[in-house]
């Protein structure tokens, strides 16, 4: 992947607003409050990458799934490319973390209007703004942690809150962890995962430890069984895993707190060919992104998990990195996962990993705050350099 890191900033400036700290760093504040089982505050220090873990090396942080929104901040704040004046900026960056503000009514017994106050209170703050009425929003970026549903309220349920629905959203690009991929102007980017790497030589150290990496499993699934949801393929997954020798299928059970501890996943799925990912709760799962990181090729079940949501960062032909089983075969008891996936050759196991790590994998972690990069471009490049030709070409 070429490197545009240091690419020149002519007509390429991006602006921050300085939001009142309301829209942002007072939701950071609430950490305590957030949701009634975890105590949010320890993901937020290390400017939202969470504790380090010193057992897997140099930039491995606790980090949660939905801290994107404090972590593209921070990053955006030193940009090569940031200007301070208005008239001189391509694209204009509102830091608003909607997603915290969503999460923390998620499980509180309030109104919708409480859900919806702080975001219509932003609306106000930005038809005040010159840029912003100017080019309707069209050149404006915001950055969601959380997926779009829960940003797309409708009338039949009081999950989430509207501000995805709202007409002076239409126009500016929304980047999710999770995109409605019928709306035009949603773009996924990655989850943010545990890996944080300050400069090119930690890339390098890790794609050398996960090619060197003895992979004594066959196929292993961190997850955990959805009995409320009758659709889902997860107990069958399971069955099929736990059914065959260990060395075949490794199960890894979410629901007695085994992922809770980013250790044990990713020595997982470094020991691991394939990685089992269906849906969860939504198409998406993080862990598609976990198992990547580690070199372990993602068995996806459903397109909607990663084809049609990451443009930006995967490529097109998703054969060379995944591998896909429809969830109706196996819903239908038609595909047994472990045997199919044993019918590929070492040789397609090899390639396909070797395009992982040297091809995808810079590209789908976010450096931490003070990262410099030489060599490669991090998710984080990737996604500001593609905001600003798109934002060219729309101008």
């Amino acid at each position: 992947m070429p490197n545009t890191n240091h690419a020149s900033c002519d007509g390429r400036g991006v602006y921050v607003y300085d939001l009142p700290s309301k829209f942002n760093k007072d939701l950071i504040g609430q950490c305590g409050d957030m949701m009634p089982w975890t105590d949010f505050c320890k993901y937020f220090n290390n400017e939202a990458l969470g504790e380090p873990i010193a057992n897997l090396g140099k930039g491995w942080y606790h980090t949660h799934q939905y801290s994107l929104e404090p972590i593209f901040h921070s990053r955006i704040l030193s940009h090569p490319c940031r200007v301070y004046n208005e008239s001189e900026a391509k694209l204009f960056y509102v830091p608003y973390y909607g997603g915290l503000d969503i999460l923390r009514w998620h499980f509180k017994n309030v109104s919708d209007d409480v859900k919806d106050a702080l975001a219509m209170d932003l609306m106000k703050w930005l038809e005040h703004r010159r840029p912003w009425v100017q080019n309707s929003g069209t050149d404006h970026v915001f950055v969601l942690g959380k997926i779009s549903w829960d940003f797309r309220r409708k009338n039949y349920t009081s999950w989430g809150t509207r501000f995805l629905e709202l007409e002076q959203m239409q126009n500016p690009i929304k980047l999710l962890i999770e995109r409605q991929p019928w709306e035009v102007n949603d773009i996924a980017i990655p989850h943010p995962t545990f890996f944080h790497p300050h400069s090119d030589d930690d890339i390098v150290a890790w794609q050398q430890k996960i090619i060197e990496t003895t992979r004594k499993n066959l196929v292993s699934f961190a997850g955990a069984a959805r009995p409320d949801q009758p659709e889902s393929i997860r107990s069958t997954l399971i069955n099929q895993c736990t059914s065959t020798s260990s060395d075949k299928c490794q199960f890894l059970d979410c629901k007695s707190g085994g992922c809770n501890q980013p250790e044990s996943v990713t020595k997982l799925f470094l020991e691991s060919e394939f990685c089992l990912q269906p849906p969860g709760d939504s198409p998406t799962r993080k862990s598609v992104f976990d198992s990547l990181v580690s070199g372990c090729i993602p068995v996806l079940f459903d397109p909607f998990t990663a084809y049609y949501q990451y443009p930006w960062h995967l490529p097109e032909d998703h054969g060379k990195y995944s591998v896909f089983i429809d969830q109706e075969e196996v819903r239908q008891m038609k595909v047994n996962v472990v045997g199919r996936l044993s019918s590929i050759s070492a040789r397609e196991r090899d390639d396909m990993r070797r395009y992982i790590v040297y091809e995808l994998l810079p590209g789908l972690v976010y450096g931490d705050s003070s990262c410099r990069f030489q060599k490669f471009q991090d998710a984080f490049s990737i996604t500001v350099n593609t905001l600003l030709e798109r934002v060219s070409k729309m101008q």
